[in-house]
């Protein structure tokens, strides 16, 4: 009588096959009914955070071939571990996996840390803390204080003209998804983070000052100053509808003007000054932060732009920035309108904290390292 024998050598590639085919027969079903969606975003969850390598490792088994790109160094995973992580979520050593399942609204500081600053860890990330949408709405807003700080500390010396030049193309394009975002220093008796909102002094103060320094470099700038919190009113929308309506404004500038490369979407972190506050030759600087939309399909392409950006600008200016984080749908917005060109950033410029006078000084900082970026990047052109 004739008994199979199962080969052992081939067993990981027999996993490796059943796992692919319960993914795909998965997908299969959940596109027809909208009550498996979850067990789709699931599967979706676990496609994204399988790592490749171990992926290799499993065929790798079946043909040596594939596994001699991998570093020497790296370790085969267990398949006890891979198979505990697929089907519990939970990553061995890393107790958010856990907690980030328990514990309400812990999963929003489940970011990825692509490029740590100085000082930067999972304790101090950036994280969006929503203002009260009575409040964002009403129109009601605090007074205004603190008036010399407004003012810029140091200003661009207009009289020295740049040697390099766009002739006049604004190549760069900056906008605010979340205008009010403003800042304690500024705001008469506000002491609550949440309620740091404003409709004139805010971040677009920072976005102003930034285009400004990089027309001194020669960076032809479009500053977009459009009002969020009334165009979210206007189109009787909340919160929630920012990135989708700021992304209106992007495909609008996009559309009339060919010319643009560089999108910055500038933001005001919840942190408090000790995370986004620092000092470079006796001067205070608002920390900034690099966010990339890890959802986008295409995210790399902008990952790469915010580290060359971060890596001339820990250069030049050292501790600086808080270095580059990714977010994906579960901790963010997850495409922050990144999507549309591969040079688009969040960038977000110190916390409710910090006062216009180091923003400012950053927003001069940032225009340096992108101006050195872009011009390694597309060659000077000579006035």
């Amino acid at each position: 009588m004739f008994t199979p024998q199962l080969n052992m050598k081939r067993l990981p590639l027999l996993l490796a096959g059943a796992m692919l085919f319960i993914v795909v027969a998965t997908s299969f079903i959940t596109s027809f009914e909208h009550k498996y969606r979850l067990s789709s975003s699931t599967m979706h969850k676990w496609l994204t955070e399988f790592s490749g390598e171990a992926l290799v490792y499993f065929i790798g088994w079946e043909n040596r071939y594939f596994t001699q790109e991998l570093p020497k160094e790296s370790e085969p995973p267990a398949l006890s571990s891979v198979l505990f992580e697929l089907t519990t979520s939970i990553k061995p050593g890393d107790i958010r996996s856990l907690l980030g399942n328990e514990l309400p609204g812990f999963a929003l500081y489940d970011s990825t840390i692509i490029v740590a600053g100085e000082g930067t860890d999972y304790t101090n990330l950036a994280y969006e803390s929503p203002p009260p949408m009575e409040l964002l709405l009403s129109g009601e807003e605090a007074e205004v204080q603190d008036i010399e700080r407004l003012e810029d500390p140091d200003p661009s010396d207009s009289e020295n003209p740049p040697g390099q030049t766009t002739s006049g193309k604004k190549i760069a394009y900056i906008y605010h998804s979340h205008s009010w975002e403003s800042f304690l220093p500024h705001l008469k008796g506000v002491t609550n983070p949440d309620h740091a909102i404003h409709s004139k002094v805010n971040i677009t103060m920072v976005g102003k000052k930034l285009g400004e320094e990089l027309e001194a470099r020669g960076i032809g700038t479009s500053v977009d100053m459009t009002n969020m919190t009334e165009l979210l009113r206007k189109n009787n929308t909340d919160y929630r509808k920012s990135y989708p309506m700021s992304r209106t404004l992007v495909q609008s500038a996009m559309a009339s003007n060919k010319d643009i490369d560089l999108i910055f979407d500038l933001h005001r972190d919840s942190l408090r000054g000790k995370a986004t506050t620092t000092e470079i030759d006796g001067k205070s600087y608002a920390r900034t932060l690099f966010v990339i939309g890890k959802a986008n399909p295409n995210y790399e392409k902008n990952q790469k732009a915010a580290e060359e950006i971060n890596a001339i600008l820990n250069k030049k200016y050292p501790g600086l920035s808080r270095g580059v984080i990714g977010k994906n749908k579960t901790t963010g917005n997850g495409v922050y309108n990144q999507d549309l060109s591969e040079n688009a950033l969040l960038i977000e410029f110190g916390g409710v904290d910090n006062n216009m006078s180091e923003l400012y000084r950053s927003a001069e900082a940032v225009a340096d390292a992108v101006a050195e970026y872009y011009w390694k990047e597309n060659g000077a052109k000579k006035e």
